[in-house]
């Protein structure tokens, strides 16, 4: 309808490019720094205000740090805007729940000439999901299944000792499910370790909604770290899963005061999958994760070298793929977890359960 309500995320220039040395050596910067030095100018914020008011777009909310504007309008204002055509359509539930309706965009996506180079996207316009989460449940007629608790594998990999990660915030991103504070307590008595401190944050109209099919990748992520650096107060993140939701959520983790010392992302889709403008708003945030010394790490796949794309070629799995992003795949590992003695450990995959992801990027060139 002309008169729906639709907001999107406008993502800005940046004063100066991020040095590569900023992003690639042991250098950080701090928050104000970088916002004095690679955000975005005021003016700019000010002329895309001026321009979009003349169809009627307001501005919302302004974040020159990490350069996103967030503005509103209806269906009609900003198809008018942007040039651009809405539609209703289906999608299904990349996390394995019910089709999910969406807004759909067809065609080119356009901004008035006189904003030509100070805006670098326009997210949320079209809001299928994005992203599924990647994890596998193992089954038993797949054949003998080795596990470990986190402590245990903290032994075989030589987790420093005495260390649990105090003083520390780690942030999490997830796009579904969420948790219940005595599933958490239940898990990490198991473990004879304390409960973390964990937050629950809420990104444009995410929340900790536990009751998911997600539920299970969120208390993954939550645990495995909560086992390991239970010291660490951890921030959750919950965004839609809209290529919107999921920037806005790395860039507010990223963002965050104090700054986390890590980031952590179960979270993707092939590259194709995603928009060239959403890839590029996305690899930016994680250049500002590196400069701000935010360590992200993304899981990589569980679908191979398919990806899920079933279409017989080779796919990488999209943030994992960035250049600013630690990729994380899997192996199937086989030790004692009490000498911490590795008997063998191997790519994971070729068992019809799954495999790692991994390969060779189609949107970001050979470091």
């Amino acid at each position: 309808a002309a008169s729906a309500p639709v907001e999107a995320t406008i993502v800005l220039r940046r004063r100066a490019e991020v040095p590569h040395e900023l992003v690639t050596g042991p250098e950080t910067i701090p928050q104000p720094e970088l916002a004095e030095r690679y955000g975005a100018e005021p003016a700019d914020a000010d002329r895309v205000r001026d321009v979009l008011g003349r169809f009627g777009v307001r501005v919302t909310d302004v974040d020159l740090a990490s350069r996103q504007m967030r503005v509103t309008g209806t269906a009609e204002q900003m198809t008018a805007a942007f040039r651009t055509e809405l539609s209703r359509a289906a999608s299904p539930d990349p996390a394995g729940g019910a089709p999910v309706e969406h807004r759909h965009r067809e065609g080119t996506l356009e901004v008035p000439a006189e904003l030509d180079g100070l805006i670098v996207a326009v997210l949320g316009l079209d809001d299928r999901p994005q992203a599924r989460p990647h994890l596998r449940r193992a089954h038993a007629e797949e054949g003998r299944q080795i596990s470990y608790k986190p402590s245990e594998l903290a032994n075989v990999y030589h987790f420093p000792p005495g260390t649990d990660g105090s003083g520390q915030v780690l942030a999490l991103v997830e796009l579904g499910g969420g948790y219940r504070p005595e599933e958490l307590d239940t898990y990490f008595r198991s473990l004879g370790v304390p409960t973390p401190r964990v937050t629950a944050v809420s990104v444009g109209t995410g929340r900790n909604h536990p009751g998911e099919d997600a539920d299970d990748e969120v208390l993954l992520d939550i645990q495995v770290a909560g086992a390991l650096a239970y010291g660490a107060e951890q921030k959750v993140y919950f965004a839609p899963n809209t290529d919107q939701g999921f920037i806005s959520a790395v860039s507010q983790a990223v963002h965050a005061t104090p700054t986390p010392a890590a980031l952590s992302i179960s979270w993707g889709s092939a590259e194709e999958f995603w928009t060239e403008q959403a890839r590029a708003a996305f690899d930016e945030a994680l250049a500002d994760a590196a400069a701000l010394g935010v360590t992200v790490c993304v899981a990589a796949g569980d679908d191979g070298s398919d990806d899920g794309v079933h279409d017989g070629r080779a796919h990488t799995d999209f943030p994992a793929s960035s250049p600013h992003a630690l990729a994380c795949g899997g192996t199937s590992l086989d030790a004692d977890p009490t000498t911490g003695e590795v008997r063998s450990e191997r790519v994971w995959g070729g068992n019809g359960g799954g495999a790692t992801g991994g390969g060779v990027s189609v949107a970001f060139g050979l470091p």
